[in-house]
C-alpha cells in the first residue's frame, strides 16, 4: 500500500515485550530509494537515547492504531550498537548494526533488499558468510548513501528548463519500504498544486546545492495529475501519472524481477 511517509512520524514502536518509543525521522538510500532505518526516540526508558530500527524487523504495521510491531525484545534494542543519529551513518556503522541483529546486508544483491524485494524476506546469512562480509565492509570507506527525510525536505526541484518547486514530502510503499515518489510543491508557480515525481526520473541530486534535478520539463510537471494528500493513491492514478510522463511503471520492472527470481529458485 502507498502512503504518505509523514505518517511514520510519531508511530509507536512495539517490541515483543513492550513499547520502545516513537518514530522520528527516517533514513533512505539515495541509490535504491528505499527506507533503510527509522530513528526512534526512546523517551525516559533509555534516558532519551535515540536508536535505529530497520524495516527488516517490522512484522506488522497498523496505520489506524499508529503502531509498528517489531520482532525484537527491549533488551535487544537496549544493547544495540550506539549510533549518533545527528551524524552521517557510515557503511561500517551499518555493518555493525546488521551484524548485531544477524541480518543480511541489503547491498549484497541485485534487488532493493539484496537478494529479495521485501525486507521481511531477507534471509539470515550463515555466520561465516556474515563475518566475511563484515570484514569487507570494515575495509571499505565508501559512502553508505543514506540521507534523512528531514535533510532532503525543502530541496529545490530543478526541471530540464528551470526550477519548478521543492520537495515537501515522500510517498512510500509499506511492503517494500521503497520511496515511490517525491511530493513536489509547485506553489511558487501555481498556488496550491502538488505533484508526484518518481525517483527513477531523477537525474541527480546535488547535496551541496540542495537541489534535485529531474529529466522532465516544467510544462510536463505543470500539467501532471494533481496530488491530493487526502485522496488515496490508487493504481489508476499511478497509471495516469506514468502515462502522462511517458515513463514505464515500476511495478512491471519488479514483476520481471519476481519472475526471474522464481525461475532461478
Amino acid at each position: 500500500m502507498l502512503t504518505n511517509a509523514m505518517h511514520l512520524n510519531g508511530l509507536v514502536i512495539r517490541a515483543t515485550d513492550g513499547e520502545i518509543g516513537t518514530v522520528g525521522q527516517f533514513y533512505f538510500d539515495d541509490e535504491a530509494w528505499a527506507i533503510r532505518y527509522l530513528t526512534v526516540d526512546t523517551g525516559g526508558w533509555l534516558g532519551g537515547r535515540e536508536v535505529l530500527i530497520s524495516p527488516i524487523s517490522v512484522v506488522h504495521t497498523d496505520w489506524q492504531a499508529r503502531r509498528l510491531d517489531v520482532a525484537l525484545t527491549k533488551l535487544q534494542v537496549e544493547n544495540s550498537p550506539g549510533i549518533d543519529t545527528h551524524q552521517p551513518v557510515s557503511r561500517q556503522h551499518e555493518a555493525a548494526y546488521l551484524d548485531y541483529y544477524g541480518y543480511s546486508y541489503y547491498w549484497t544483491g541485485p534487488n532493493m533488499w539484496g537478494p529479495v524485494l521485501y525486507p521481511s524476506g531477507l534471509p539470515i546469512p550463515a555466520a561465516t558468510f556474515r563475518e566475511a562480509l563484515s570484514e569487507q565492509s570494515r575495509r571499505e570507506s565508501r559512502d553508505s548513501h543514506l540521507r534523512s527525510n528531514e535533510a532532503v525536505t525543502g530541496y529545490h526541484i530543478e526541471a530540464s528548463d528551470g526550477e519548478i518547486g521543492h520537495v515537501e514530502g515522500f510517498v512510500m510503499d509499506d511492503e517494500t519500504w521503497a520511496v515511490r515518489y517525491l511530493e513536489v510543491a509547485t506553489k511558487n508557480w501555481w498556488p496550491g498544486k502538488k505533484v508526484l515525481v518518481s525517483p527513477s526520473w531523477i537525474q541527480r541530486v546535488s547535496w551541496t546545492d540542495s537541489k534535485v534535478y529531474v529529466g522532465l520539463s516544467r510544462e510536463a510537471i505543470k500539467k501532471a495529475p494533481e496530488f491530493v494528500e487526502s485522496a488515496p493513491i490508487t493504481r489508476e492514478y499511478e497509471d495516469r501519472l506514468h502515462r502522462h510522463y511517458g515513463q514505464p511503471p515500476y511495478w512491471l520492472h519488479e514483476a520481471e524481477h519476481k519472475s526471474s527470481f522464481s525461475l532461478s529458485v
